[in-house]
């Protein structure tokens, strides 16, 4: 059997691959609330045949949300339109999860596809917070300062997101403390100024996503995996770097997360990342090698070989595929032909599928 379709046990959850999607914001919301379109779009991924689908960026707050059309989880009304995906999702035997975040000084923006700018209250947009008011670049504006009280909330926040995930239905959580945003933001020295219990050394600039994890993991059943995504590296001199993410990773194990979604970067915009095929996966593999925990490998990751490869070679227990899946939601099915392995495909799309498939 190719590597890259055995099984993967996390906690009770049994992922049928390492094949993972990630997640990918799709600024479609109405006031957080998913809507047909993420229906239609995870849909279309849960029956492609990989094990695991991490929902997009989903807010803890209001404030949290990146652009005014981000998926929110500070409501209870928006845990119904959730579980329309996770129980279609679940039939298809998609593992589901969410991921749970906050924008902090990079919040209040126009839409992926639009200007990265902070915007206006007239064009929609609100005040941003940060471990410090330190501005995420040009356009952007400077955050305001959160105080004991403002990060005790964002905990209560987080740790709440994950108790309306599991009504939702998800099978599994990520806490996003990468790319820039409210968490990683308070690791990096580059954006954490601060000089008291969470800012200065490592220990305090670590503080906020430990004490995360642990509310997040005191609200998650004892049985159920919990994630964390990590940028390994801000790719700039004086910032976050991988020997810290490694440090942190050891910590976070015993907090009980089992499994670290490795990627990097995303803290400042001149960052210059030497971007190629399989170019954060060194940083997984290191992780779960000193760390002793499972990672997932994520970045220009594109062909079967490439994947089953990284999984062979224990470079990462999962492979999460973005822009691929993108363009070709069905990527694990044919990854499982050109690995020659029998793969499940949907029973309404049996007919398509090569002779030694089984249905689901």
């Amino acid at each position: 059997m190719a590597h890259l379709f055995e099984p993967l046990k996390l906690r009770d959850i049994v992922l049928t691959n390492r094949i993972g999607i990630p997640p990918m914001c799709q600024y479609s919301a109405r006031d957080g609330m998913a809507a047909d379109w993420h229906l239609v779009h995870y849909g279309s991924r849960a029956v492609g045949g990989a094990a695991l689908m991490i929902i997009e960026a989903t807010a803890v707050t209001p404030e949290g949300r990146i652009s005014p059309d981000d998926l929110g989880i500070w409501d209870d009304r928006q845990i119904e339109p959730l579980a329309r995906i996770t129980r279609f999702s679940r039939q298809q035997g998609c593992v589901t999860a969410i991921q749970l975040a906050h924008a902090g000084r990079k919040a209040s923006v126009g839409l992926g596809w639009q200007a990265q700018v902070t915007l206006s209250a007239t064009e929609g947009g609100w005040t941003v917070v940060a471990p410090s008011p330190v501005s995420f670049g040009e356009g952007c504006a400077v955050p305001r300062e959160l105080d004991e009280a403002g990060i005790r909330q964002v905990i209560a926040r987080f740790a709440a997101g994950a108790r309306r995930a599991r009504e939702a239905g998800f099978q599994t959580v990520e806490i996003h403390a990468a790319h820039g945003y409210l968490l990683h933001q308070f690791l990096s020295p580059l954006s954490n100024r601060r000089t008291d219990a969470y800012g200065g050394n490592f220990e305090n600039r670590t503080r906020l996503v430990r004490e995360v994890a642990a509310a997040v993991r005191a609200e998650w059943p004892e049985r159920l995996p919990l994630m964390i995504r990590l940028s390994a590296t801000d790719w700039v001199d004086g910032g976050w770097n991988a020997d810290e993410t490694v440090e942190l990773c050891r910590m976070l194990k015993g907090l009980g997360v089992d499994l670290v979604d490795v990627s990097s970067a995303g803290l400042v915009p001149t960052a210059k990342i030497p971007a190629g095929p399989g170019f954060q996966t060194e940083f997984a593999a290191r992780v779960r090698r000193e760390a002793g925990v499972a990672t997932a490998a994520v970045g220009m990751i594109t062909s079967p070989a490439q994947a089953d490869h990284i999984i062979r070679t224990g470079q990462a227990d999962m492979v999460l595929l973005g822009r691929e899946i993108l363009r070709n939601p069905y990527w694990p099915l044919g990854a499982a032909q050109a690995l020659g392995q029998a793969a499940s495909w949907p029973l309404q799309y049996l007919r398509a599928a090569p002779p030694d498939s089984t249905g689901r």
